[in-house]
């Protein structure tokens, strides 16, 4: 077909892709080795602010797909996507998912404004962390909140499992207004808003209940609008999630085949045993078709594509099923020191188990898929 070539989608990891990928890591490497992580999550699991003002300042991990001329570096999904798959594959404990991914996605997909820019300038600049003020188990397809409601610019209601709630500067609040659907910004410090910590399954990634009373906000987005930007920012989300998916199940993978080439029983490693080659070459397989799905995902949300809503929800029904096997495999074939908390095989075990129901588990994507390409239930 004429004109294909130039519409195919790329899949590969471009020369700056692998040099951001490479700098992120050596930072990671460096700054987050598991032992600091668990360390972290000792502590309260309150993350990493000095690794996170690094990310921000030094390696504009969360100004990468803002335009230039609002401080950001012009790039795309695709490299944000690069930086969540090295966050996945440290399990790093900082804001990146609600920060630099749903609440700039939402910021970015409202119109220019005085106020929108200025935020979204401080964001980018790692000056300010933002969230975006909806349940972590939203997914693509839903209706719009309105848990929240707006009367005046004044907002009032409260909403629960928001993630990484407790450390942002500024919110991003659905609201339900008189005439519809609206987008606020609100300040966290404002008098009336309330960010309690909750239990978090995983302790890398916290979650909150966000409660406002009468408070403040800055309408960005109205009902013409507010519906169309939650949903783009939700479905950016879950595709950026399924590169950090591919990240942890990467660790998973690799950290097990060490560590069989290492151990002996009855005379041999463990990695010359047939059985477990088997369960390894499946599971390498199984990576192998979740990166090309994350990547397609990846590069049909920074070219707008057509194809964006399927390979977002093939991505991240395929991608979290991987991740979670990933990371089961990686404690069981770890024995007895994969049960252990001093072991870091936990952590990835809990993101990959959380990741599976945030921003829609695999059966809530496959609810929206199956429309999409023309699949119905049977009567």
């Amino acid at each position: 077909m004429e004109g294909s070539a130039a519409m195919s989608p790329n899949l590969l990891y471009s020369t700056e892709e692998q040099d951001l990928r490479a700098s992120v890591r050596d930072l990671l490497t460096d700054r987050c080795p598991p032992e600091r992580v668990l360390e972290l999550c000792e502590e309260g699991g309150t993350g990493d602010p000095a690794l996170w003002h690094t990310l921000a300042t030094q390696l504009g991990a969360t100004s990468l797909n803002v335009p230039d001329e609002l401080g950001g570096q012009g790039a795309s999904v695709r490299e944000v996507a690069v930086v969540a798959e090295e966050l996945g594959r440290f399990v790093a404990p900082v804001p990146f998912l609600g920060s630099a991914v749903l609440a700039t996605s939402a910021l970015l997909g409202c119109r220019a404004g005085e106020h929108r820019d200025a935020v979204l300038a401080e964001v980018a600049a790692g000056n300010r962390t933002a969230t975006l003020v909806v349940p972590l188990s939203s997914c693509v397809g839903g209706s719009f909140p309105t848990a929240v409601r707006a009367r005046e610019g004044r907002l009032s209601g409260s909403v629960r499992t928001v993630a990484e709630g407790a450390g942002a500067d500024c919110l991003i609040v659905p609201a339900g207004g008189a005439e519809g659907p609206e987008l606020y910004v609100v300040d966290a410090t404002e008098s009336g808003v309330t960010v309690d910590a909750v239990t978090s399954f995983d302790i890398t990634r916290p979650v909150s209940d966000v409660d406002l009373e009468d408070v403040a906000g800055v309408r960005i987005a109205g009902p013409d609008l507010a519906a169309t930007v939650l949903e783009d920012a939700v479905r950016t989300g879950a595709g950026v999630l399924a590169s950090e998916q591919v990240g942890v199940a990467e660790w998973c993978l690799d950290s097990t085949v060490e560590y069989l080439k290492q151990r002996y029983q009855f005379g041999r490693a463990l990695a010359s045993y047939q059985a477990l080659k088997h369960r390894l070459a499946d599971l390498w397989y199984e990576l192998v078709v979740a990166r090309a799905a994350a990547r397609y995902a990846a590069d049909q949300l920074a070219t707008a594509g057509d194809d964006a809503p399927v390979a977002v929800g093939v991505a991240q029904s395929l991608c979290a099923r991987v991740a979670r096997h990933a990371a089961e495999e990686c404690v069981q074939l770890h024995g007895g020191i994969g049960m252990t908390w001093e072991h870091p095989a936990h952590l990835y075990l809990k993101r990959a188990k959380a990741d599976e129901i945030a921003l829609g588990s695999p059966s809530a994507h496959h609810g929206v898929l199956g429309p999409l390409v023309d699949l119905h239930p049977a009567p």
